[in-house]
């Protein structure tokens, strides 16, 4: 059986090769080239002035691309309206960050290695990315740094996985930056909202655990060539669900308020991959204090169908 199922990705997986197009990769890398470069000296000078619409500029950007390369986010729920939020997500591919983008005025929490990537680490300083060394030692300096530009207001995602996945699981979650959703933030306590993201359909087909690493970026995969095969398929659809948020004190613990939010996320993940209707229900509560999510979205449109 495991010698069947393999051959059969393999053959899935030439199959997508020789669907892939060179001439559509080419088209739309010249598309999205032509778009990012005029834009980096703008946003540049948004950044260096403080303006605000270096903050709004990222999405309209982000919601561009994903025209020009043919990503589809398919929302569920509704993003929290406080700010600031930490929103914390799973991550599968780089391609998250354009999704998510999309869907959020946000900036995001990288890895620091990636501030020192060219272009791409470029694009990642402009969107105002907090930059983490998750070696131990820095954690503090970072969960301080995190803590500063929630005070300024400014909304974040966390990936809490240190690293991305195959987009069939989610990692154990990484908890040391979690110990900012401890302390309040601007006078009251930091809204927490998990996000669940997966990449379902391809061309309106369900895009099964064969054809993901198309998508999910992870592991030893070289980064340029995985882009120029992914830019050379069709559509692609990405399941984003927003559950709902819970305030960051409720919880006992930084360990507490991670494991909540591993259990939601991975529900979620769980799914979307196996194309499951996503069902109203509470979220889980925080087992120590009980408390309810906070207001700014809606029930939870995933977590009990995926346990079911």
């Amino acid at each position: 059986m495991a010698r069947f199922t393999a051959m059969t990705s393999v053959r899935t997986a030439s199959k997508v090769e020789r669907l892939g197009s060179s001439l559509t990769a080419l088209r739309r890398l010249i598309l999205y080239l032509g778009v990012t470069i005029p834009l980096l000296p703008v946003q540049l000078v948004l950044v260096a002035l403080r303006s605000p619409l270096a903050r709004r500029l990222p999405r309209v950007y982000h919601r561009l691309c994903c025209r020009i390369l043919g990503f589809d986010a398919a929302v569920t729920g509704a993003p929290s309206t406080v700010r600031p939020t930490l929103f914390v997500s799973n991550h599968v591919s780089y391609v998250d960050i354009i999704m998510l983008g999309a869907v959020l005025e946000t900036s995001f929490i990288a890895k620091a290695e990636i501030a020192r990537w060219p272009f791409f680490g470029w694009l990642a300083k402009l969107q105002r990315t907090e930059f983490v060394d998750r070696r131990g030692f820095r954690a503090a300096a970072h969960r301080d740094a995190i803590h500063r530009r929630l005070e300024a207001g400014d909304d974040l995602v966390l990936f809490p996985e240190g690293t991305s996945s195959d987009g069939n699981a989610v990692l154990p979650f990484k908890s040391a930056l979690f110990a900012v959703a401890q302390d309040t933030v601007r006078g009251r306590p930091l809204t927490v909202q998990p996000i669940s993201i997966a990449y379902t359909r391809l061309d309106g087909l369900p895009l099964g655990r064969a054809l993901r690493p198309y998508y999910a970026w992870y592991g030893g995969m070289t980064l340029l060539p995985h882009l120029w095969t992914m830019l050379g398929l069709g559509t692609v659809t990405a399941s984003i669900v927003f559950h709902p948020p819970v305030d960051g004190i409720a919880f006992a613990s930084r360990k507490a308020l991670a494991e909540h939010c591993f259990v939601v996320i991975s529900a979620g993940v769980q799914a979307q991959n196996r194309g499951r209707p996503s069902p109203a229900s509470a979220a889980l509560p925080p087992p120590e204090a009980g408390a309810a999510p906070v207001g700014g979205a809606g029930p939870d449109p995933a977590a009990a169908g995926a346990q079911s």
